[in-house]
């Protein structure tokens, strides 16, 4: 049976890469992390090595993979296996027209028969754990062909008959934001706001698969918000709030009955500086990884002070390590 992580990190486009990932376990030892969205065709055609690898510190880590094709996505998660991930998960829910557009991501969800052939497929071939993420329902205006009389699929009775066709390829977990995605007209960012959440459907696909593993997504941003969730679904998944805000993560693992003292903002920090040495002395801008701690000051009175004194041109004259180290000594004395 697999094994429920009661909390887990969205995967963001240009968010949850390698280097947010290092950072984000100083705070969490439980969560489960995602990678980005990652397309079969790019592990398939693409540098294996630079798209897959990862630190084994950013563990447990789910890989996720977009794609249309059966075939595709075994053979990406075939050589997938020579990474040690610990989860497969199919991204059926990103609202990107431009994904739409090449028949992936949230507009999968008018094939349910194609996802629960990849998920039958992919469980084929590895040991490892397979999900979906998936949205309660899409708009497919401008996107789904004449062959879709109905092109707006939002009630619940569709979303049960989509989850009922899954079901039968018996997948792991299923991760639900509880919003519609608009395949037209919406960016992502859009996507994340307009459309209104709708928890109570999450909520009834737990009810009616009750034997079947059910995460929650989606505006959630409070401690209350995810205990409330947790009385109705087996886990909760939150994005953007971690990524603004990523101390926030500390409450992560007393979902697990950890007790251990909160991870300082200064803890975290001097747990990545020499990860910033390395990645320097490799020859690569520290930017990269420096841009993911931004928000590790969020809503506290010097949160600007700490932004400003990780600017580009600090990082260019000081390094990354001793920008870094400098920001700390200034929060202290303000």
């Amino acid at each position: 049976m697999i094994k429920i992580h009661k909390f887990s990190v969205a995967p963001m486009v240009d968010k949850t890469d390698r280097h947010f990932r290092y950072f984000l376990r100083a705070f969490s030892k439980k969560s489960l992390f995602y990678t980005e969205m990652i397309t079969a065709k790019s592990i398939i055609h693409g540098d294996k090595n630079k798209i897959l690898d990862f630190d084994p510190i950013e563990k447990p880590l789910a890989l996720q993979l977009a794609g249309d094709n059966v075939e595709e996505m075994v053979e990406a998660v075939k050589i997938a296996e020579n990474w040690d991930y610990d989860e497969i998960n199919l991204n059926i829910g990103c609202p990107s027209d431009r994904i739409s557009g090449n028949n992936m991501g949230a507009v999968l969800m008018a094939y349910p028969f194609l996802v629960r052939d990849m998920v039958i497929e992919v469980k084929k071939i590895t040991k490892k754990p397979v999900t979906v993420k998936h949205r309660i329902g899409i708009d497919g205006t401008g996107i789904l062909d004449e062959t879709f009389e109905n092109k707006i699929l939002d009630s619940y009775e569709y979303l049960k008959e989509f989850v009922s066709i899954i079901d039968e390829g018996n997948p792991d977990r299923l991760t639900i934001h509880g919003r519609i995605a608009i395949l037209k007209g919406l960016s992502p960012k859009e996507n994340r706001e307009i459309p209104p959440l709708n928890y109570d459907f999450v909520y009834k696909v737990k009810k009616d698969f009750s034997h079947l593993n059910i995460e929650i997504n989606g505006g959630i941003k409070t401690k209350e918000d995810i205990d409330t969730h947790l009385k109705n679904v087996d886990s909760v998944m939150i994005g953007r709030e971690i990524y603004d805000n990523p101390y926030f993560l500390n409450i992560a693992d007393s979902y697990y009955d950890i007790c251990n003292a909160p991870t300082s903002r200064e803890e975290a920090i001097e747990n990545i500086l020499d990860y910033v040495d390395s990645y320097e002395k490799n020859g690569f801008n520290s930017n990269s990884i420096i841009r993911h701690l931004l928000g590790l000051y969020h809503g506290q009175k010097n949160s600007k002070l700490w932004k400003n004194s990780l600017n580009i041109q600090n990082i260019k004259k000081l390094g990354g390590k001793k920008t870094l180290m400098e920001a700390i000594k200034l929060m202290k004395h303000n």
